[in-house]
C-alpha cells in the first residue's frame, strides 16, 4: 500500500537532549521526506514524504532512520550543560513573529530555500551589531583580514571537514573548457518547474572549490605550514558562510547564505582561552547595555550522523564551545547568534601552524551571526522604535 506518512518506532528511546539533533538529521534520510517529527518522549517518528510511495520504499527509509537513531543514541551520555551567563529572563517589549511584519513591509525576500535579500532596516541593523563587534576587535588590536567566498577542496579535506560535515557542504563548479559542452549547455539550459537547472553532470569540470563554511578557516590555511611569531596572531574579518541544512532551513533563524563576523586567535593555549573570556566579559556589557535577553552556554557544532556522538560528547567533555543563546519570545524558545570556541591544537597539528618551540599553535575565534543576531533584536524590541534600547536609536538616523 503507498502511503505519504510513515510511522516509525525507534529501535532504540531516544533521550530528550537529542531529540531535537536527531530530528534534524532526519532531513538527509532521503530526499521524498517533507517533514519530519519525533515526539517530545522520544519513541514515535512521524515522517510526511512528498509523495505516496510503495511498502518496500517505505521499509527502506525506515531501515536508514533506525540507522540515524542507533548511530547517534546509543551509548550516548547527557552532557552537563555549563552556563556561564544567564540573562533569559530581561524584560522585552515584543512577542509577536517578525518574520511576519518583516515580509508585510517588504524588508525581506525570499529568493529560495534559505536565501534572502534583506532590506534596510534589517541592514541597518546588521551593520550596528557589526560596529560593537568591530569595537571588540580593536580592542584586542586585531587585524583586518579579508577572505574569498570560495574555499578550495583539499584545504577541507586537510582539516577532515568532508567526515564531520557532509551533509552541509555547498560545491561550486563551472562547465568545462570544452567549445562543443559550452555551445551545448547555451542552448539547451532550462529550469524545470521546480527550478531546477537540467543539465548533465558530465558537462562540469571536477570540483575543486566549494562555497566556504566559516571565516576563520581561511586564516588558519594562510598560516599553514609556518611558524608563529612570539606574540601570536589576532585577526579580524567578516564574511558570507554556507551551510546547507536542507528541511531545517526557516526564516532568518537558519539561512543557507549567512553572514559571519569573526574574532579570530592563533597562538599559545593560555593566549587563546584568556582572549576568549575576554571577549565574552567585554560583550557582556555590550548587550546589557541594550537589554538583550541571552544565555550564554556549553554546545557543539552540528556533526554528522556517524561523527556526532564522539565529537560532541568531546566538546562538551574539555568546553570547547559556548554559544550565546538569544531569547526568541514568539516560540518560547532560543536562538544561538553567536559563540565563543577553542579548537585546542586541532588545526596546528593538521596544518602544521607552529609555535617558536616548534609544538602545534593552538586557535579559537569568537563568532557572531549578523542575520541571526539581527533577526533575535527584532524578536525581542519589535518594530516601535520608540520601545528600542537609547542606544541603538541612531540606526533611524
Amino acid at each position: 500500500m503507498n502511503a505519504t506518512s510513515l510511522q516509525i518506532t525507534p529501535q532504540l528511546l531516544i533521550p530528550p537532549h537529542l531529540v531535537g539533533e536527531v530530528q534534524s538529521k532526519l532531513a538527509y534520510v532521503d530526499e521524498r521526506i517533507a517533514h519530519a517529527q519525533i515526539s517530545a518522549e522520544g519513541n514515535q517518528i512521524t515522517l510526511e514524504l512528498a509523495h505516496p510511495i510503495a511498502e518496500d520504499e517505505q521499509a527502506a527509509i525506515a531501515a536508514k532512520v533506525q540507522r540515524v537513531v542507533v548511530s547517534m543514541t546509543q551509548g550516548a551520555i547527557r552532557p552537563k550543560v555549563q552556563i556561564l551567563e544567564d540573562y533569559l529572563d530581561r524584560p522585552t517589549p515584543y512577542e509577536a513573529d517578525p518574520m511576519l511584519e518583516l515580509m508585510r513591509r517588504a524588508e525581506i525576500y525570499p529568493e529560495a530555500s534559505g536565501i534572502y535579500t534583506l532590506g534596510p532596516l534589517v541592514t541597518r541593523l546588521m551593520e550596528w551589531f557589526e560596529r560593537q563587534f568591530l569595537d571588540l576587535a580593536a580592542s584586542f588590536s586585531a587585524q583586518p583580514y579579508r577572505f574569498p567566498t570560495l574555499i578550495p577542496a583539499r584545504f577541507l579535506e586537510r582539516v577532515g571537514y568532508f567526515r564531520a560535515f557532509p551533509h552541509s557542504l555547498s560545491f561550486a563548479t563551472h562547465l568545462r573548457e570544452d567549445l562543443d559542452q559550452i555551445d551545448a549547455f547555451a542552448e539547451s539550459a532550462a529550469c524545470d518547474q521546480h527550478g531546477n537547472l537540467s543539465v548533465p553532470f558530465e558537462r562540469f569540470a571536477p570540483i575543486q572549490t566549494l562555497l566556504s563554511p566559516a571565516v576563520c578557516y581561511h586564516l588558519y590555511f594562510t598560516l599553514a605550514d609556518q611558524t608563529l611569531p612570539p606574540e601570536g596572531v589576532t585577526a579580524t574579518a567578516v564574511g558570507n558562510c554556507f551551510r546547507y541544512e536542507s528541511l531545517n532551513l526557516h526564516s532568518l533563524e537558519r539561512l543557507w547564505n549567512f553572514t559571519m563576523r569573526e574574532v579570530i586567535f592563533v597562538g599559545q593555549k593560555d593566549f587563546v582561552l584568556e582572549n576568549r573570556e575576554v571577549a565574552r566579559r567585554r560583550m557582556q556589557g555590550v548587550f546589557e547595555q541594550i537589554g538583550f535577553a541571552y544565555r550564554v552556554e556549553s554546545a557543539n557544532d552540528p556533526f554528522f550522523i556517524g561523527e556526532f556522538r564522539k565529537q560532541a560528547a568531546f566538546q562538551s567533555a574539555f568546553q570547547l564551545k559556548y554559544e550565546i543563546r538569544a531569547r526568541l519570545p514568539f516560540k518560547n524558545s532560543t536562538l544561538a547568534v553567536g559563540s565563543y570556541n577553542y579548537h585546542q591544537d586541532f588545526f596546528g597539528r593538521h596544518l602544521n601552524i607552529r609555535l617558536p618551540d616548534g609544538s602545534p599553535a593552538h586557535t579559537g575565534c569568537v563568532a557572531f551571526g549578523l542575520e541571526r543576531i539581527a533577526f533575535a533584536f527584532l524578536a525581542q524590541f519589535g518594530f516601535d522604535h520608540t520601545r528600542w534600547p537609547q542606544s541603538m536609536q541612531e540606526i533611524l538616523q
